[in-house]
């Protein structure tokens, strides 16, 4: 079973992801701090979805 081999995409869905992997901390503590002060669904749902894009950047799984 091949793993996923990010340099077989095209250069701007490369460059997409690269642009995501570097803003994900900076946009996680942003809704962090915002769950915090407003813990509303939505921003526990966002919460989520960005801890788990920020973890699956960190273990390469994207």
């Amino acid at each position: 079973m091949s793993r996923f081999y990010r340099y077989r995409l095209p250069p701007w869905c490369r460059q997409f992801l690269y642009v995501i992997e570097v803003a994900c901390v900076p946009i996680l503590i942003y809704q962090l701090l915002r769950t915090l002060i407003f813990p509303t669904t939505l921003d526990v749902l966002l919460l989520g979805i960005w801890l788990g894009l920020c973890l699956a950047f960190k273990y390469k799984w994207i």
